[in-house]
């Protein structure tokens, strides 16, 4: 009997660890091979805000891109600005899987020198995409992190024509490697030469908005 209930024990070690290594699960991206990179899991995200304040005083309105139910299937806000009007923006990332709703935003403030918000898309022209004669927005960081590069958690978007185009929002998670970090103050130059994919780290989060400037 007592050969019988070791084995069984034994059994269940497995098990028992398996659970009590789940309690931080993300939607990490991998390639395969992680050596020298400390592990630090991507949030999970399923609502993208952005609410844009005018400098002339006018009111605040927020924009959402929101899959709550995390199926491939998000409800989408149209960006509508005025022409020559300029607003600070401020970008919030929720995890409504889960009740009540976590803001993952805080979180990220305190790995600012980990992640960074790209904007991109046929409407903005700034940063990460300097060479864009159709766009219809212009967009500006307004904040750094503890090595006075760009985090993106707060911005200028001046609207400079009317029409249309897209606003494409990147979270990017980088991680250091064998201690060394990895982000640095170029990596909006990196994205305006080639692409999100060319960046270090896996990505958080990556929504389109469509801008409509009248």
């Amino acid at each position: 009997m007592k050969t019988g209930s070791s084995l069984f024990l034994l059994c269940l070690l497995p098990f028992a660890l398996l659970i009590g290594c789940g309690d931080d699960i993300g939607n990490t991206e991998s390639d395969g091979s992680n050596d020298g990179i400390e592990i630090n899991p991507n949030e999970v995200m399923t609502t993208v805000k952005l609410t844009f304040t005018p400098t002339s005083g006018g009111e605040s309105f927020v924009a959402s891109w929101a899959d709550p139910e995390n199926d491939g299937s998000p409800v989408i806000d149209d960006l509508t600005l005025t022409n020559g009007e300029t607003y600070t923006v401020s970008v919030e990332f929720l995890n409504e899987l889960v009740d009540p709703t976590v803001n993952v935003t805080p979180e990220i403030q305190d790995e600012m020198d980990e992640h960074q918000v790209f904007f991109t898309g046929t409407a903005v022209e700034g940063p990460c995409n300097t060479a864009n004669p159709d766009a219809v927005v212009e967009h500006a960081y307004g904040d750094t992190d503890s090595n006075e590069f760009p985090i993106g958690l707060m911005n200028t978007f001046t609207a400079k024509a009317s029409g249309t185009g897209v606003l494409s929002v990147l979270l990017r998670h980088m991680p250091p490697i064998n201690g060394e970090a990895v982000k640095t103050g170029t990596l909006a130059d990196v994205v305006d030469s080639g692409s999100g994919t060319d960046l270090p780290g896996s990505t958080d989060i990556n929504v389109d908005f469509n801008v409509i400037v009248e």
